[in-house]
């Protein structure tokens, strides 16, 4: 079984990657999607969306992580490919999974769902030009707006030389609306020779085994659940084993939070930093009590010594300004 942290847009950056990746259970993570148009981009811009290519491509905790490319020109796609492999990354995931619309209308995400044929043509391309021993994968919706073309996808994927392919069991259209329909998992699985991973609306260890006993699926990626919920790879690793399943208490949760903040104010602005965590906060909610009332009392303080000792902390060293 591996158990993957998703790729999340400007929610999942480099600074939660350390945080979740250091609690445990998680096999590997992926970077946020790195847009890819016309052009080569940069090994700096590589650098400053995944800094942990600097380490080995590993996270501090050592959980590798894959670079997410997004974009539309097979050619473009493969050289950047090629580039984040010369940087050190050990695998290349494509997305076309991702729902935003100014994405999709810049042919970018689930909207090429809709041509299956250019999803074919894109891993095909980035097959060719990655090393023979660096996998390519990808991470598919179900549709556009019909999971009709599901199967019709996933082949194209798979016959371009996807090595896996993660399933976010929901259409563009249905954005994050529940319920996913794992259902379709098994049915992915059964036109394709390669693993598939069920993605989508895994909140709990309950809500994986019932995606389990669903999709058939052993292998899982998490997002937004792992990030209300830190422990929760951890946890279902844990029942998987036939261990005994604890949660993460609010105490073991305050370090995470604190070194969260410490990071965010070293590496992003004074006025991004107190955003971030809020945004996490938010999402802890579902699950802390305590976060609610540290999120209620934090909602609009902008002050980094204020939120600072909210969260029981000195007075943060700096923040960087622009």
């Amino acid at each position: 079984m591996q158990i993957a942290l998703a790729p999340m847009e400007g929610l999942v950056d480099n600074i939660l990657r350390d945080v979740l990746t250091r609690v445990g259970g998680i096999d590997w993570c992926v970077t946020e999607f790195i847009r890819v148009n016309d052009r080569l981009l940069t090994p700096a811009y590589f650098h400053k969306l995944a800094p942990e290519l600097l380490h080995g491509a590993h996270t501090a905790a050592g959980v590798p992580l894959r670079v997410q490319l997004l974009g539309s020109d097979p050619v473009c796609l493969a050289e950047n490919a090629a580039l984040a492999c010369e940087l050190g990354s050990q695998v290349i995931d494509l997305n076309f999974g991702c729902p935003a619309k100014t994405v999709n209308k810049s042919r970018g995400g689930a909207v090429l769902l809709k041509e299956p044929e250019l999803l074919n043509q894109i891993v095909e391309h980035v097959r060719r030009a990655v090393p023979a021993h660096i996998p390519v994968t990808a991470k598919m919706r179900l549709g556009f707006d019909s999971p009709d073309g599901a199967l019709v996808c996933a082949t194209a994927l798979a016959e371009g030389g996807a090595a896996h392919i993660v399933v976010h069991a929901r259409t563009k259209t249905d954005g994050y609306k529940p319920p996913a329909h794992w259902e379709w998992i098994p049915r992915v699985q059964d036109v394709v020779k390669v693993p598939v991973f069920a993605n989508g609306d895994i909140w709990s260890v309950e809500d994986w085994r019932r995606c389990r006993e669903i999709s058939g699926a052993e292998d899982i990626m998490l997002g937004r659940g792992l990030v209300a919920r830190p422990d929760l790879a951890r946890q279902i690793a844990a029942a998987r084993a036939g261990e005994e399943v604890v949660e993460m208490t609010w105490a073991q949760m305050q370090p995470l939070l604190q070194d969260f903040w410490t990071q965010s104010v070293a590496q992003l602005t004074e006025r991004q930093a107190p955003g971030r965590l809020k945004q996490w906060l938010a999402m802890l909610t579902r699950n802390y009590p305590e976060a609610v009332e540290l999120f209620t009392a934090m909602r609009r303080e902008t002050d980094l010594e204020q939120v600072s000792r909210l969260l029981g902390m000195p007075h943060p060293d700096h923040a960087v300004t622009l």
